[in-house]
């Protein structure tokens, strides 16, 4: 019975197959981006409005990894996605008018990193840390009808944002080809937001700093 059990523990461990140098794995699945935004305040034509800021919320699209294992335990990935759209809401300080919504925007946040899985090469999980640099590119940057009903009609726009991304993560293996991911990652994202409204500018620094969680189905080539 012993000898029956142990038989079949190693053909599961060697059907999971291992994660060798040269292999490329690809992973597809949810991914969703929680911004932790903070902003500086607004500031209207040259003067700040105490106690307004900006804020982020939460989209979910198709995320998508592509790794190259350079070595056994090294991988170098690239992290791709369906464009995330955000709602941008806006805390009017002393204007009294409460929390608007301001704005939104779509953003694709293509990020290359370098992988480290300590586990051994053959075992069925691989966790794995990684650490790299992210450029997000905002387009379809649009203003609120909220906003506008206030200071008339206008424009939106965002610059991009280069930074630092870490993720920590592990693939399962169910067999030589196919296994599932969960990964978390944090990515440092900043931008400057400006609102035109004729004569009139509206502008804030905004740190979005989301976490990014996923869940992959991978296939290895």
């Amino acid at each position: 019975m012993k000898k029956t059990v142990g038989v079949c523990m190693l053909l599961m461990v060697s059907a999971a197959g291992a994660h060798e140098a040269g292999d490329i794995l690809v992973r597809g699945g949810l991914a969703t981006v929680a911004p932790d935004a903070s902003s500086s305040p607004l500031v209207l034509d040259g003067g700040s409005i105490d106690g307004s800021e900006a804020d982020v919320d939460n989209n979910t699209q198709i995320g998508l990894t592509a790794v190259y294992m350079m070595t056994d335990t090294f991988g170098l990935e690239v992290l791709a996605s369906t464009p995330f759209s955000h709602d941008i809401s806006a805390e009017t300080g002393v204007l009294g008018l409460g929390e608007v919504a301001a704005g939104d925007t779509k953003h694709l946040p293509p990020t290359v990193s370098v992988l480290w899985f300590p586990a051994a090469p053959d075992s069925q999980w691989q966790p794995y840390l990684g650490a790299g640099f992210n450029y997000t590119l905002f387009f379809d940057e649009d203003v609120a009808g909220e906003l506008e009903g206030v200071l008339g009609s206008g424009e939106l726009e965002l610059d991009g944002s280069f930074g630092l991304a870490l993720q920590g993560g592990v693939d399962y293996k169910f067999n030589d080809k196919w296994f599932a991911n969960a990964a978390v990652r944090w990515i440092d994202i900043d931008t400057d937001a400006e609102f035109t409204f004729g004569e009139s500018r509206l502008t804030t620094e905004v740190e979005i700093d989301p976490l990014v969680y996923s869940l992959s189905i991978g296939y290895k080539f």
